[in-house]
C-alpha cells in the first residue's frame, strides 16, 4: 500500500475519523425517457418537502438511494419545471457524523430551511461508499461502479421526465463531493451554471511523499468501503494512468470552467470557532483538511493563471460538518442566484 510511508500523529487521527464515518466515491451520455434503464423501485416521504427516492440502476448493479427537497407547489403533474441544486456528500466526521450518504446534508445542516422559500428542487445522491462520483476505469475494462453515468444521465433523465427538473442546475459538495461537484461541472461543460467545493481535494495529483496526498485518500475509501476490490480499478495507478487521472482532475479540467460561477472554501487542519479543546487533535493538525487546503489553493491558484474568477474562503478549522454548514449559508445565496 502506499499509505505505508505516511507517518504523524495527524493522519492517524484522520484515519481513525474516516473508518468511523466514510462515504463518497465530456457530455453526459443519452438516456432513455426511463432513465437509461434505471428504475425508480420506491418512494418514502418522511417529511413535507423530503421526498427519498430508491433507484435501481444496472450500471450500479444494485438500488441507490437520494433524497429531494420539493419546492412550494411542486407536484408531479406540475405545468412548469425548477431549477436543480445538486448536493454532494463526502467523508464526514466528528460526533454523531454517522455514514455519510444521501441524508448528510440534511442530516448535518439547515438545507431544508435555508431552501423553504426558494423556488428550487434539491437533490441529494447517494455517492456510494467509495464511488469517488465517477465511472471506475476497472483496468481498462470500465464496467460498474458508474456513479458519473448513474447520477448525470440516468438520474438527471429521472428527474427530468417525472420530478420537474429543469435545465438550470447548480452543484456543491464537502470533501470528495466537492471533488466530484468540479470534476462534474469541467467534464460536462454547460451543465452546470455554478459549482462550490467545501473542503475538497481538488488537485489529485498533488504529491506529498512525506504526508497524505489524494491518491491516499482514493486508496483509504476503497480500502474501507469496497475491500475486496482494488484501489486503482477507481482511475489506475496514478502514475501509469496518468492521462485518465488527469482526465478526471479539476486542476488539470481548470479551463474547462470558464463561465462557471465558481466557489472554492477550505479550513486549514488548525482548530478553529468550531472545535473543542479536547476533541482528539491534540498530537497535530487535521491533516485531511490541511491537505485539502493545499490542494484548494493550488486550484484557485490555477484559475487564476488562466483568468477565470473563483470567490474563496480559506479559515482556521477542521475536516467537521459545522464548518460546511457555515460555508454552504455562505454559498448558497450565489449558487441560488445563477439558476433563479
Amino acid at each position: 500500500m502506499r499509505l505505508s510511508g505516511v507517518a504523524g500523529a495527524g493522519f492517524f487521527v484522520a484515519v481513525a475519523g474516516l473508518m468511523a464515518s466514510i462515504a463518497p466515491g465530456g457530455a453526459a451520455p443519452p438516456a432513455g425517457p426511463a432513465g437509461g434503464g434505471a428504475t425508480v423501485v420506491g418512494e418514502r416521504r418522511p417529511r413535507r418537502r423530503v421526498l427519498d427516492l430508491a433507484v435501481r440502476s444496472p450500471v450500479l448493479d444494485g438500488v441507490a438511494r437520494v433524497r429531494l427537497l420539493l419546492p412550494r407547489g411542486w407536484s408531479p403533474g406540475a405545468s412548469r419545471t425548477w431549477p436543480v441544486l445538486w448536493l454532494l456528500h463526502g467523508f464526514a466526521r466528528g460526533p454523531g457524523a454517522g455514514r455519510a450518504g444521501h441524508t448528510a446534508w440534511s442530516d448535518h445542516t439547515d438545507i431544508e430551511e435555508l431552501t423553504e422559500d426558494a423556488d428550487v428542487l434539491v437533490v441529494m445522491p447517494d455517492g456510494g461508499p467509495c464511488g469517488n462520483y465517477t465511472d471506475w476505469w476497472n483496468r481498462g475494462g470500465g464496467g460498474a461502479p458508474k456513479w458519473e453515468t448513474f447520477h448525470l444521465a440516468e438520474l438527471r433523465r429521472i428527474l427530468e421526465s417525472g420530478y420537474r427538473a429543469g435545465p438550470e442546475r447548480a452543484i456543491a459538495g464537502n470533501g470528495m463531493g466537492g471533488l466530484g461537484a468540479l470534476a462534474y461541472a469541467a467534464r460536462h461543460r454547460g451543465l452546470f451554471r455554478a459549482a462550490a467545493s467545501f473542503s475538497g481535494p481538488l488537485h489529485t495529483l498533488y504529491r506529498d511523499p512525506s504526508g497524505l496526498d489524494v491518491a491516499d485518500l482514493v486508496e483509504l475509501g476503497v480500502a474501507i468501503g469496497a475491500p475486496s476490490l482494488d484501489w486503482t480499478d477507481v482511475w489506475g495507478d496514478p502514475e501509469e494512468q496518468r492521462v485518465v487521472w488527469r482526465q478526471h482532475n479539476p486542476y488539470d479540467l481548470a479551463g474547462r470552467l470558464a463561465g462557471v460561477r465558481l466557489h472554492v472554501s477550505s479550513g486549514d487542519g488548525g482548530p478553529g470557532p468550531y472545535d473543542r479543546p479536547l476533541d482528539g487533535r491534540r498530537n497535530g493538525p487535521d491533516v485531511l483538511e490541511s491537505l485539502a487546503c493545499t490542494v484548494s489553493r493550488e486550484f484557485a491558484g490555477k484559475l487564476g493563471k488562466l483568468g477565470i474568477p473563483v470567490t474563496t474562503h480559506f479559515y482556521p478549522g477542521t475536516h467537521t460538518w459545522p464548518y460546511w454548514r457555515r460555508e454552504l449559508r455562505a454559498a448558497l445565496p450565489a449558487l441560488l442566484a445563477e439558476i433563479g
